[in-house]
């Protein structure tokens, strides 16, 4: 039951319909919060968590495929919880760059970035989750997170550019 309650991150990947963007909900909120509680020390402390969410999507991931049937169990959402992550991770950078500085505008632009990125699977996303066991499903979402970094980036800048 722990395990299960692991992998679907709280349960949040037994929801039915679309428990990815659920867990990346869920994560782009705890990101929120351990920013407005942990201020400059946000990127080591959900450093550290990103880098713990992807051991263990990769260590749990045998045991998700053998209970849930499938090669990519929609119910294993961790991924989707390091991809969310990883997108965010700079984000304490960017509040003093971006023009408005509104933390929470910047984490909601994160959020709808990677669901958007990790749902449509631009090239190379879509090759790279074709890619069989833990890696495939991981390194997708890890694809996904540095587009939708970047796009953040692009984001600020423009941002940044427009208001002068």
């Amino acid at each position: 039951m722990f395990k299960k309650l692991v992998v679907t991150f709280g349960g949040l990947g037994l929801i039915r319909g679309i428990p990815g963007t659920f867990a990346s909900l869920a994560a782009a909120v705890i990101y929120f919060a351990v920013w407005r509680l942990a201020g400059e020390r946000t990127l080591p402390i959900m450093g550290g968590l990103t880098l713990l969410f992807a051991f263990l999507t990769a260590f749990t991931y045998p045991w998700a495929r053998r209970i849930f049937a499938t090669d990519d169990p929609r119910q294993f959402v961790l991924d989707e919880v390091v991809g969310q992550w990883l997108t965010l991770l700079f984000m304490p950078i960017l509040i003093p760059i971006a023009a408005s500085g509104r933390p929470m505008a910047l984490t909601a632009a994160g959020f709808f970035l990677f669901r958007a990125f990790d749902v449509a699977k631009p090239f190379p996303i879509d090759r790279i989750e074709r890619i069989r066991g833990w890696a495939g499903v991981l390194f997708d979402d890890v694809a996904a997170a540095i587009y939708a970094g970047a796009g953040l980036w692009l984001l600020v800048w423009l941002a940044a550019l427009v208001t002068g």
